[in-house]
């Protein structure tokens, strides 16, 4: 009975809240009605609720997703401090030296790899404090496995030389992603969903597991050094898909992103890139590294060419009178792709180009104007030291 109650009086407080209602429009001097019943205003609110419900989902798993990878980071920062002591390692000597050894070997492939991927000057430590420092443990090793285990002294030493250079290497690579990341911000991006669109990206190979110690574990110090180059590689790979050369003469700009009159209806219109005016014919580059990922005719823009540059990034070309690439080709900054032309909704030869994050049109000026010098700060940075510098 309570049931039923409770039903009723949901019953009835819906209909209040959407009861049937009527609307009426006056045009030329004739009226006209309109109902809304109260069943379509209901699904018309159910399918509002379930839309914001969807989008708190997606805004939850991403927070979330945010949350793990944070996590996982503390978690192997708290474990370079519980990396192997002294005494532990000089068990492991005096086990099986030829495991060691084995070990070492490993890792010594392990370092020279990673070593091949970083440029030559990693000598500065101005990030020292983001990074273990196993000096002063390394030395206490050496010296008791020489005295205890003379025949295993070299390899003591060999190991404690590994460590010093991952913990440089390390901080290296930290460095490195730190300027990239401020590159990143600096031309209105999030480093951390460039960061997220890395690990999501298709990869696969064998498995080749590095073991460095005889349990088969891997040092923290090691891993830590895994994470941070792979976080420096997908930051600095963002950083040259950025929009950062202009596709034509930058002086030859004749209409701007934004609000404007339309050529054709003389009516306001949202123009969504810019237009680069220029003899039929003349070469259009593509903006940033990529992928060519549509060649062909796209209703209003004519023969057009549009680059995919990762992370949800992709450059359109617009009005194009030829081609000069083909889908799933490589392009650099700089690259020819076409020529301008005066198809599609055209009112004479010119370039549109537009930038688009994830589907949606930004304005490409900012990306032109800023990002040729955020670049060359960022790469001086990384320029190697010349003598007396």
């Amino acid at each position: 009975m309570v049931k039923n109650i409770t039903a009723d009086g949901w019953r009835n407080r819906l209909a209040d809240w959407f009861p049937d209602r009527e609307f009426f429009m006056r045009s030329q001097g004739q009226v006209r009605f309109i109902k809304v019943s109260s069943k379509v205003q209901k699904i018309a609110a159910l399918v509002v609720l379930a839309a914001l419900l969807a989008w708190g989902i997606s805004m939850a798993v991403m927070a979330w997703a945010q949350y793990q990878a944070q996590a996982e980071r503390s978690s192997l920062l708290e474990r370079e401090a519980r990396v192997a002591t002294t005494q532990e390692r000089i068990d492991a000597y005096s086990g099986d030296i030829d495991k060691v050894a084995a070990d070492l070997a490993a890792r010594q492939d392990f370092v020279e790899a990673a070593a091949a991927a970083l440029p030559e000057d990693i000598t500065d430590q101005s990030e020292a404090d983001t990074v273990s420092d196993s000096a002063s443990e390394a030395t206490e090793t050496v010296s008791k496995i020489s005295a205890l285990i003379p025949e295993a002294a070299a390899l003591a030493e060999l190991e404690a030389r590994q460590l010093a250079f991952v913990e440089r290497l390390t901080r290296f690579a930290d460095r490195r992603a730190a300027r990239a990341a401020s590159a990143i911000r600096q031309l209105g991006l999030d480093p951390r969903a460039i960061e997220q669109s890395a690990s999501q990206e298709a990869m696969g190979g064998p498995l080749n597991t590095l073991s460095t110690s005889a349990d088969g574990n891997i040092d923290p110090r090691f891993e830590r050094l895994g994470l941070s180059m792979a976080r420096m590689a997908a930051l600095e790979r963002g950083l040259q898909g950025i929009p950062q050369v202009a596709p034509a003469n930058p002086e030859s700009i004749s209409s701007g992103f934004g609000y404007r009159r339309d050529p054709f209806t003389r009516r306001g219109a949202m123009h969504s890139g810019l237009d680069f005016k220029g003899p039929r014919g003349a070469p259009i580059y593509s903006a940033a590294q990529g992928t060519v990922s549509y060649v062909g005719w796209k209703s209003g823009y004519g023969k057009t060419v549009e680059v995919s540059h990762g992370n949800g990034l992709m450059t359109r070309y617009a009005h194009m009178s030829r081609f000069a690439a083909a889908v799933g080709q490589d392009v650099a900054a700089g690259d020819v792709i076409g020529a301008i032309g005066n198809t599609g909704r055209s009112t004479g030869p010119h370039l549109h180009f537009e930038v688009r994050i994830n589907g949606r049109a930004v304005n490409p000026r900012p990306f032109l104007e800023k990002a040729p010098h955020v670049l060359k700060k960022a790469r001086a940075a990384d320029a190697p030291r010349q003598p007396g510098e």
